[in-house]
């Protein structure tokens, strides 16, 4: 039988929007970056590869959830302190994302396709008003578990958990 991790650092941290479907979220028995710190990553331009994150310490993940990035001046913090922390701990230079200035989950009135079709896949809907009132993060996270890397079944916990 596999013995369950024992709760993430995450779980119970104020200030941050943290899913309970994602304390399931381990790789090489190791936890994956949650869903928080994958959003600031992608506004911020920087991949980060679990090898880099597992070489974090507590502190730094933690402060990497919580730290705003927001605003212009926000995701230039951001950006610096992770690339950073990813040379402190590796010897090598953060991996330059291209910023999407135009995201998918920011686009309220349309459901993404992606998704739509991952839905379809898994025998599930969601209307427009449904996806309207999701947060970024909730819709950020729904197009992450759509893409074809992810198991269906992350995703239909996911929407049981956003009420859906």
């Amino acid at each position: 039988m596999k013995e369950k991790m024992e709760d993430s650092e995450f779980k119970n941290l104020k200030g941050i929007e943290y899913f309970d479907f994602e304390e399931d979220f381990v790789e090489e028995n190791m936890r994956c970056i949650p869903m928080i710190v994958r959003f600031k990553m992608d506004a911020a331009g920087i991949k980060l590869k679990l090898a880099e994150w597992s070489k974090f310490t507590v502190e730094e993940r933690i402060q990497l959830a919580l730290q705003n990035c927001g605003t212009d001046s926000e995701i230039k913090a951001y950006h610096h302190f992770l690339s950073e922390i990813i040379k402190n701990h590796t010897g090598n230079d953060a991996t330059i994302l291209t910023i999407d200035t135009n995201p998918e989950w920011g686009k309220v009135n349309t459901i993404p396709i992606l998704l739509q079709e991952k839905l379809i896949d898994c025998n599930q809907t969601i209307n427009i008003l449904q996806w309207e009132n999701l947060s970024n993060l909730q819709r950020f996270a729904l197009i992450k578990l759509s893409k074809e890397s992810h198991e269906s079944k992350n995703l239909r916990i996911a929407l049981k958990e956003f009420g859906l």
